[in-house]
């Protein structure tokens, strides 16, 4: 069996050195912020290229805050791309704000300036670059468009740590970038986690209080604002930080895995996603689009290679909001009915890669011939 994901090697890596971080936590005690957050954030800011880190409970927190940080609620419009994974939508009516779903590339699935410019309105405050899969968005079209509309631009990187568009980090190139650290990202927790990086002093000062209760800055008790709990814990801060210091190493194992599916799929059978020129992902998935998916995939277990579906289904379809879509997106919704995850982690041997693709041309050519 080929599993399409294992935590096992990457844990085994860090093992040692977080055991040793938490046995110096449970002797201080700070179990909550304290040196090991402020180090961790510290660190993810300069990978980043910003001036500031928060560091929150999840990647659905760091999205729902930094809307709220940037003022924008009740009345807003926010443009999104309909292919993410729900916490993206649901993050923007939480806070109180109006998603404008926006259709992708056929090539990327990816968000574009036309997709971008088709769904905003008069009340559109922001836009949600999702760089999906691991994927940059074209930052450069992205962003002078965003500007020329009078927009802000969030970049939601949850599936993109350390992917780079024309040299720049995911995650520095809107006012803010969002992340996500649960365990099967590219950097992952031992639990929940996430964190917001922006070099807007502002939107930081407003995320440090909302994180915790609204409190005011250097007050335990006086509270400015109404905020919540979405504290990063210093057990995950120590995890994330041995594991950054391996990151661009477990990045650059997945980017030569990739390289195997381009060279071995069939492109007329199995069709991997494209990268932009500018962009160098982190391949958090290795999404192809396959004819009669569901059939490739049950006979792909069979033959003992898992495999996952991001995502089945598009949000703008989805039962809960609906309600914000009058009209159909078809390269997302044709795109969902093809889109099949192939296993990938850094520890995946080059050798499993190839027999993934030897099996899937193989069921490919069976099931859906072209």
């Amino acid at each position: 069996m080929i599993p399409f994901f294992d935590l096992a090697g990457t844990t085994s890596e860090v093992t040692s050195e977080v055991s040793a971080s938490w046995q110096q936590l449970m002797e201080s005690g700070q179990f909550i912020g304290g040196e090991a957050v402020q180090t961790f954030e510290r660190e993810w800011a300069e990978f980043c290229g910003t001036t500031y880190a928060v560091g929150v409970a999840n990647g659905t927190d760091a999205l729902h805050l930094t809307l709220r940080a940037m003022g924008i609620g009740p009345g807003d419009d926010v443009v999104i791309p309909t292919n993410t994974f729900v916490a993206t939508v649901e993050a923007v009516v939480l806070a109180g704000a109006n998603p404008r779903f926006a259709d992708v590339d056929p090539d990327t699935l990816l968000m574009t300036e036309q997709t971008l410019k088709a769904a905003t309105t008069p009340a559109t405050r922001a836009v949600i670059v999702v760089h999906l899969f691991g994927q940059m968005a074209d930052m450069s079209a992205l962003s002078r468009t965003a500007s020329d509309l009078g927009i802000d631009v969030i970049e939601d990187a949850a599936q993109a740590q350390g992917a780079t568009w024309r040299s720049d980090r995911a995650g520095s190139l809107g006012r803010a970038g969002c992340f996500s650290f649960y365990p099967g990202k590219n950097l992952g927790a031992f639990g929940d986690a996430g964190a917001v990086v922006t070099s807007d002093p502002l939107v930081a000062e407003r995320l440090f209080s909302l994180r915790d209760h609204g409190r005011v800055p250097g007050e335990h008790c006086v509270h400015g604002g109404i905020g919540t709990n979405s504290r990063l814990d210093a057990i995950q801060a120590v995890v994330l930080s041995a594991k950054l210091r391996r990151l661009e190493a477990w990045n650059q194992a997945r980017r030569s895995l990739i390289a195997v599916y381009r060279q071995l799929l069939d492109p007329d059978l199995v069709r991997l996603l494209e990268e932009a020129d500018d962009a160098m992902g982190v391949h958090h998935l290795a999404v192809v689009r396959v004819r009669e998916r569901d059939q490739v995939r049950a006979e792909l277990a069979r033959r003992g290679v898992a495999t996952g579906v991001h995502y089945p289904t598009p949000c703008h379809v989805m039962t809960p909001y609906a309600g914000y879509c009058s009209a159909p997106l078809p390269v997302a919704e044709a795109a969902a009915t093809e889109i099949l995850s192939l296993p990938m982690y850094p520890h995946l041997a080059a050798g499993q890669a190839e027999l993934v693709c030897t099996e899937i041309n193989a069921v490919a050519l069976e099931v859906a011939p072209r």
